[in-house]
């Protein structure tokens, strides 16, 4: 939006020009949303509190947790509003691409708002419905997919781009509309099953937007992205912008989620994020590298399968717990210990992705 009142002062100072700098504008999204976190968190989480909106924990859980009964959930609205806010601020409103990250996340985030408040409002302990959750995340996933194929420009937005191969792309005609549904979907329940312990979640979610955001910027530069060998997408630079929104929100966020959590995120936040990080490597065109740089929420999603699996067939339990992080905590891993670990493993993962820029 400000963008549009940039390109009007410029005729009077050239200086406003600086703010046509994608560079710039991302830089001032992620301090946009980590003011606003920092201003709106403090509010909310008394909000919450007043309205005893508590975070229930189950009785088969782990006994650490028990403690954690009755602080305020719901915060990943927080997270949701700072991206808005400062994605329409800083963001280019005509890119379709804009719109569609934005809005998917939001819808995402509005399937888990609504579950929330049934079980926290309305004290409802069943929620949404499992059927009804999944009715909702694939309509919107398929939306999101449907949209973008239907609005490709160029062969390249509906190819699948292989990692460490500098050539190789795999058409997928309408196989492009399946892949982006599991992946917008996929991930957006794999963020929402790591959402179990303070601030595990969140940090691995901003540095992978932070890992994102520097794929947007080069597929959306046609010299950085001839000079890199990956595909060049008009205009996806501005999803860079989007994502410095998560990583300002995601760090401001952490600051009251961190151990011991002042707020949880709930569904509302764990379920956007996640589609928000499925949706943005679509439009990049990096499903597979999300893949790798997304190995927390894998591991634990994997985790999960295989225990439900294990004991259906032979009703042996893999893990003591699923997902994985109550694993290590039946272990005897201090809650710090399992957060920081998985984070580091998250950095590694990270940076294994991004080295996929120039390893081909």
């Amino acid at each position: 939006m400000l963008i549009y009142l940039a390109e009007y002062l410029t005729q009077f100072h050239s200086g406003f020009a600086v703010f046509n700098y994608i560079t710039l504008r991302t830089i001032l999204g992620v301090l946009t949303a980590l003011i606003i976190s920092f201003i709106v968190g403090p509010l909310m989480i008394r909000k919450l509190s007043q309205y005893n909106v508590g975070q229930p924990i189950r009785e088969l859980g782990p006994e650490t947790h028990f403690s954690k009964a009755g602080t305020p959930t719901m915060g990943g609205a927080l997270i949701i509003v700072a991206i808005a806010i400062s994605t329409l601020l800083w963001g280019d409103l005509e890119s379709r691409y804009v719109w569609v990250v934005l809005m998917t996340t939001l819808a995402f985030g509005a399937i888990g708002f609504y579950d929330d408040y049934k079980k926290l409002v309305l004290q409802d302990p069943k929620g949404i419905s499992a059927k009804a959750k999944y009715f909702w995340q694939s309509l919107f996933g398929l939306a999101a997919a449907i949209f973008l194929f239907e609005t490709a420009k160029s062969p390249v937005e509906t190819q699948l781009i292989v990692p460490f191969f500098k050539d190789v792309a795999i058409e997928m005609g309408l196989m492009f509309v399946v892949l982006t549904y599991f992946v917008v979907v996929g991930t957006s329940n794999a963020v929402n099953l790591t959402d179990g312990l303070d601030g595990l979640a969140i940090l691995p979610t901003v540095m992978v937007a932070g890992a994102l955001a520097v794929f947007a910027y080069v597929t959306g530069h046609v010299q950085f992205a001839d000079y890199l060998g990956i595909p060049y997408i008009d205009g996806v630079g501005e999803v860079a912008i989007f994502c410095g929104t998560i990583v300002g929100s995601g760090i401001g966020f952490l600051w009251f989620n961190t151990y011991p959590a002042q707020v949880f995120m709930g569904d509302v936040g764990a379920l956007a994020l996640g589609a928000a990080l499925g949706i943005v490597a679509v439009v990049v065109r990096q499903e597979l590298v999300l893949l790798i740089m997304g190995g927390v929420f894998v591991m634990e999603t994997v985790s999960v399968i295989l225990q439900v699996v294990s004991y259906k067939l032979t009703g042996r339990r893999i893990f003591r717990m699923a997902p994985l992080h109550h694993h290590f905590e039946l272990k005897g891993w201090p809650e710090p210990r399992v957060i920081v670990r998985f984070w580091i493993v998250t950095v590694i993962l990270v940076l294994v992705g991004l080295a996929t820029l120039k390893l081909r």
